[in-house]
């Protein structure tokens, strides 16, 4: 039961993820509907075969103020898919200040990239154009739903027409 099942508001928004035990207990107490099942798979108990939820619905409406994404080094690394913004190695990972301390850059979504080691030493105390080197995005800050895609992976069909639309709360 390592899956996760894709969590939504009772306006069908996205909200979080929860392991299929937690789900199944929300269903179960009449807190959530499941939306999605995953076909051939079921949660058996003594006596009954029960549907695998791969995302369920709240009844109840859960107001949810603000769901940011929290800045932290592995954050930064889901964000660029653990790998060098430079040259795309996925060894010896570190952070880079794209904008260096030194020179005034902030530690925040829009100035930090993942980059190796040795990308992040050859380009020192530069920036990037000047190192001559070139990153394929500005850094930027990733919505919630970027993460709850990310979280699902590229074959979990059951959450993508729940992840579309845009994530207004960011």
């Amino acid at each position: 039961m390592g899956r996760k099942v894709l969590v939504l508001n009772a306006d069908y928004r996205a909200l979080t993820v929860c392991s299929v035990s937690k789900a199944f207990l929300l269903v179960y107490m009449n807190k959530a509907e499941v939306v999605r099942k995953v076909e051939n798979e079921f949660l058996r108990s003594v006596t009954q075969f029960l549907v695998m939820p791969a995302v369920i619905r709240l009844f109840s409406y859960v107001s949810v103020p603000y769901k940011g994404v929290m800045l932290s080094r592995q954050n930064i690394f889901r964000r660029d898919g653990h790998k060098c913004l430079y040259c795309g190695s996925r060894e010896d990972l570190t952070l880079d200040h794209v904008l260096p301390r030194s020179r005034g850059g902030k530690t925040s979504w829009q100035n930090l990239a993942t980059a190796c080691k040795r990308c992040n030493s050859k380009k020192g105390d530069f920036t990037p154009e000047e190192a001559n080197m070139k990153l394929p995005y500005s850094p930027f800050k990733p919505s919630f739903v970027v993460f709850l895609k990310e979280f699902a992976g590229t074959n979990n069909e059951h959450w993508s027409p729940f992840l579309q639309g845009k994530d207004n709360k960011d």
